[in-house]
């Protein structure tokens, strides 16, 4: 299977992405469930990573990444497009960020600009695809079959969408704000992507217009050279390649919030399996989740030593303030201990030791909010197969 010959990626002042094809599929992985088997691909400025597709390009995290620490390095972050029709220069010399619409001073902001004449801000969060772990849903949904690697945490750097939003002077009568970035769509009837956000949303100083990520300006398929950083929400708000931040008076209703991206309308956000939700509303913020990190389903362990478990947990923007590990199938639970803690939107890392006697032991992990927010033991479903946060079971057998 030719996937794509690797084409110059860094052209003079500018950043390109010259082809439609992908790079040096070596191998194969199989991701634990039915027609599991994908590529594994080399894209610019990515290591090798899982290949969902190629236009528009698609990538997950190989999972044992998440084990290296909980700092998700750039060239392993995942990778999501909407549309295949994506910019192939963008020259930070003549880029331009625009500020309009329901606004008293239409703002027009070079790169320097922007890093200059406003507050720099950093923050250490989660950007989660909405159908992470999609594959895993019974009964079985359509949209892209994921595993658990379209996650990633990491430093952004960037400026406030308030102070931006302070500088261009906001219209009596707004109501919210819309993104848009440089993908575009193949033809013209593909609904262009873009996003909106509630006015106090927009302005409750945390969402960000990010320029770097983890030190370094941002890899050309995360964004480059700018991205909405919304902490606490699924990556459909994250918008990449923005370009385009328009103020209206009005509920928007493209297609990407009044159709796309949308979530029952209910208290746990599910519905009985091939059923339809009665109402509808837009996705929103992360549930809480947790992972083993450090044993694969089916490792093996030397009976009656001690072993240490190691892994992440995140919520939608409270933190994390408990873990709790099951060494038998949830028969009892025992406290994990949490390491650093680097903000209440990033991945937090917890440990767990423990003595396994010979024999299989199903081992389940479950986070908990400060609010009391936690996962549900069994599997919420939904026909788009977003959210899924259902507690996480790892067979390992001490020899």
């Amino acid at each position: 299977m030719k996937l794509l010959e690797r084409r110059n990626f860094l052209t003079g002042a500018g950043i390109s992405l010259l082809s439609g094809k992908v790079f040096g599929a070596a191998k194969t992985v199989v991701l634990p469930f039915e027609n599991g088997e994908r590529p594994v691909a080399t894209l610019p400025q990515k290591r090798p990573m899982i290949l969902l597709t190629s236009r528009p390009p698609q990538l997950e995290t190989p999972f044992p990444v998440f084990n290296e620490g909980i700092v998700t390095p750039n060239d392993a972050f995942f990778v999501r497009y909407h549309l295949s029709n994506l910019p192939t220069v963008i020259d930070p010399a003549t880029f331009r960020l625009t500020i309009s619409g329901h606004v008293e001073k239409p703002l027009e902001l070079s790169l320097a600009a922007l890093k200059k004449d406003f507050p720099v801000h950093e923050v250490v969060a989660v950007n989660q695809c909405s159908g992470n772990s999609r594959g895993f849903s019974e009964p079985r949904v359509g949209g892209g079959q994921l595993g658990n690697g379209a996650m990633g945490n990491a430093r952004w750097r960037g400026v406030a969408l308030k102070d931006l939003l302070d500088r261009a002077g906001l219209r009596a009568g707004a109501r919210q704000v819309t993104f848009n970035g440089l993908d575009n769509p193949p033809i013209d009837t593909v609904p262009d992507f873009v996003k909106a956000l509630d006015l106090d949303h927009a302005l409750d100083g945390e969402v960000m217009v990010a320029f770097a990520m983890n030190g370094k300006d941002l890899p050309f398929l995360n964004g480059y050279p700018l991205r909405l950083v919304v902490p606490g929400h699924y990556g459909t708000y994250w918008v990449k390649h923005l370009s385009e931040i328009n103020v209206v008076d009005v509920q928007f209703d493209g297609y990407w919030m009044n159709t796309a991206y949308r979530i029952p309308d209910n208290d746990c956000n599910c519905v009985a399996p091939g059923q339809k939700p009665d109402k509808t509303k837009p996705i929103a913020r992360l549930n809480v989740r947790s992972f083993l990190t450090s044993h694969t389903d089916g490792a093996r362990v030397q009976a009656g030593r001690a072993v240490e478990l190691r892994g992440i947990a995140f919520s939608g923007g409270t933190g994390i303030n408990r873990v709790l590990v099951s060494p038998d199938s949830g028969s009892s639970w025992q406290e994990a201990r949490l390491g650093e803690d680097l903000g209440k939107f990033s991945f937090r890392e917890w440990r767990f030791g423990l003595s396994l006697p010979k024999g299989k032991h199903k081992v389940l992990v479950r986070a908990y909010a400060p609010g009391g927010e936690t996962q549900p033991l069994e599997q919420r479903w939904q026909p788009t197969g977003y959210m899924r946060n259902v507690v996480e079971a790892v067979t390992l057998e001490a020899v």
